[in-house]
């Protein structure tokens, strides 16, 4: 099948090509990589594939995308189908759903898309009805205070949200009319033993949960703390319930995949190639309320996969905010393998023992900043605790801060990395640096492989799910992609391709096919001159030739120092010089073997020579190319250059 060509689908092309339109291919792809603005293109690390110089580029106004690593590219459909694991109708559903596109198709396949907006909906209006309730209704007024306590003015309320589930069985699904159907769908409610709809949530302050493009698809939910008074029971005991609650997993929602707050933090984490990693929804907006702005929390989940998979298309130094003992805890060999894996730099903000984020935010800011700043690896960070933890003024101390601390160091499976910290132990214990050596090398002979071991089916699993690795990328994305055919180079063609894309009014009336060597570049310039639109030139393209076009629209034009000249002359006078010897070759080859009368021949070698060294005189090296590109696709003439012979190139767009 060509590339761009839409398969057979119960979608109207006229409205295939409205969806492209109306997605802003910026937006879409930096839910998945961090992009930077570079001239006319956009910039970043490529979702597809590891990497540590960003080789991912996006031209916004052509809606087209290209990896100079790995050749992936694509528009916003292809991208939403390699990302979400989605078929061709699915991701333009997809889009559709996201630029408020209402879709003419048939009733097979519209259902999934039709309830997955009913949800969305739900959650829009049940995150603005119990923001409404914090806000003003009475029976608010505890949560109010609570928040007031915790150094939440009404600023912060608004900015991230937060709402009030009233102490109603109903109050919720009566007020927005959901259906069963809906309410439990969505998470937003429940049926209960007597049959009767429930709210999911009753009695909490609640904190929406957004995906990174602002939907609001859950709610986490936390009970308000107990009363103060003797013999006052919490509601957390009256009820017996969990100080904090989240939404289920939905059509909608994903724990492992979500991260609280990425929506509002992305920004700033693009702007600082960092990102802090939180427990909680408080902590992150304690973070907030200090000024570090690149903060996300789990949802009620352990930092997995699919969160290392996220957030390294966005930061790749993550900063673990974790209370002293829970960041120790979270040690483990597959911390190490996702460092490696995703390229990231993990670290560990020292924060005082007993404090999280949202405490510290409010007694000391500064300080979470400067715990923030001076975060250090996960190694050190455990080593340096464990060594703390011990009395070093005893030898009997000192042995047993030496094996705690060594049995940490060998879980890490780099051994240049345990050499070094074996090293910092034997100095702090005043032990021999060779009697540690042997004993963490038998601790991670054992522990080493078998963290291996576990991490093999993680891997494999990895393989078949992550987005861009060979194994995932369906047909349709390599055909998108053109991978495995790299664009050949051919300067001067892909410079006059360049223009042909770029600044076609500079080239319309001065290009020929003739003028291409490279077969790929010249199947290139016929697509481009036998459209109205990039775009309908790639569509109509075949796989190589539309990844080349493509590559061309997110490369930038570089265009001459001086406003005067024009950029056309030199690539078209390159191009005729060389078209033009080859064609003299092959003429003088046919008249040697008799095909050709050799004083005609002789003769026309003489003009088209003549030609070729007014090249380089700036005066005339514009009628002299313009001369040569005629000759290549005509009789030779010495008179003025024919109209008509040029073929027009395509308009930008």
């Amino acid at each position: 099948m060509r590339a761009g060509t839409l398969p057979s689908v119960s979608i109207p092309d006229e409205e295939v090509a409205q969806v492209r339109a109306s997605t802003d291919l910026v937006s879409l792809v930096s839910e998945h990589a961090a992009l930077r603005q570079l001239g006319r293109r956009w910039v970043g690390l490529c979702p597809f594939h590891s990497e540590k110089t960003p080789s991912f580029s996006v031209n916004a106004e052509e809606g087209f995308y290209y990896c100079f690593g790995c050749q992936a590219s694509g528009d916003a459909i292809t991208f939403v189908r390699a990302t979400e694991h989605l078929d061709f109708a699915e991701a333009v559903r997809f889009l559709a759903e996201r630029a408020g596109i209402v879709l003419h198709e048939t009733e097979e396949g519209t259902e999934d898309r039709r309830r997955r907006g009913e949800l969305l909906d739900a959650m829009a209006r049940a995150v603005a009805w119990y923001h409404e309730r914090l806000l003003s209704a009475p029976d608010a007024g505890r949560a109010r205070d609570y928040l007031r306590s915790r150094g939440y003015d009404g600023a912060v309320v608004r900015r991230f949200q937060l709402g009030w589930a009233p102490d109603d069985w109903d109050a919720l699904t009566r007020a927005l009319g959901l259906t069963a159907q809906v309410a439990v769908g969505s998470g937003l409610g429940f049926v209960n033993r007597a049959g009767r709809l429930q709210d999911a949530f009753r009695a909490r302050v609640l904190f929406p949960i957004f995906d990174p493009s602002g939907r609001a698809i859950a709610l986490g939910g936390r009970i308000l703390p107990e009363r103060a008074g003797p013999g006052v029971a919490s509601d957390a005991q009256r009820r017996a319930e969990p100080k904090y609650k989240n939404s289920p997993e939905t059509p909608v929602y994903s724990k492992r995949r979500t991260l609280y707050a990425l929506n509002w933090a992305k920004h700033d984490i693009v702007a600082t190639g960092e990102v802090v990693v939180c427990e909680g929804y408080t902590d992150v907006i304690g973070c907030f309320t200090a000024g570090i702005e690149r903060a996300v929390a789990t949802c009620g989940t352990a930092l997995g996969e699919e969160h290392f998979r996220l957030l390294q298309n966005f930061g790749r130094r993550i900063v673990l905010a974790y209370d002293a003992d829970q960041a120790g805890q979270s040690a483990t060999a597959r911390v190490y393998e996702w460092e490696r894996r995703h390229d990231v730099d993990l670290r560990v903000a020292a924060l005082p023992r007993g404090s999280d984020p949202a405490d510290l935010a409010r007694s000391d800011p500064e300080a979470l900043r400067q715990a923030i700043a001076s975060a250090v690896p996960f190694l050190r960070f455990r080593v340096s605790r464990t060594l703390s933890e011990h009395d070093l003024s005893t030898p009997e101390g000192r042995a047993r801060a030496a094996n705690a601390a060594l049995a940490t160091v060998a879980e890490h499976p780099d051994p240049l990395v345990r050499d070094q910290y074996v090293m910092a132990v034997a100095d702090a214990t005043r032990l021999d640096a060779e009697l540690l050596r042997s004993q963490v090398a038998v601790s991670a002979a054992r522990v080493v492989p078998a963290a291996s071991a576990r991490d093999g089916g993680l891997s494999r699993r990895r393989d078949r799910a992550a987005p861009g690795r060979p194994t995932v990328v369906d047909a349709a994305t390599r055909a998108g992609a053109g991978r495995g055919a790299p664009p050949r180079v051919n300067r001067p063609g892909l410079e006059a391709l360049r223009l042909a894309v770029h600044r076609p009014d500079l080239v319309a009336d001065r290009l020929e096919d003739v003028l291409f060597a490279d077969e790929l570049q010249r199947r290139a310039f016929l697509a481009l001159a036998g459209a109205r639109s990039v775009r309908e030139a790639v569509d109509g393209a075949d796989d190589d030739v539309a990844g080349l076009l493509r590559r061309l629209c997110v490369e930038e034009l570089a265009l001459p120092d001086d406003p005067r000249a024009d950029p056309s002359d030199s690539v078209v006078a390159q191009l005729a010089r060389e078209a033009a010897k080859k064609a003299l070759a092959h003429r003088q080859a046919a008249a040697r073997s008799g095909h050709a009368e050799l004083a005609d021949v002789a003769a026309e070698t003489a003009r088209v020579r003549r030609w070729i060294e007014e090249l380089d005189e700036p005066a005339r090296c514009r009628e002299a190319a313009d001369r040569l590109v005629a000759w290549l696709v005509g009789p030779p003439q010495e008179g003025p250059v024919r109209e008509g012979t040029r073929t027009r190139t395509t308009e930008p767009g």
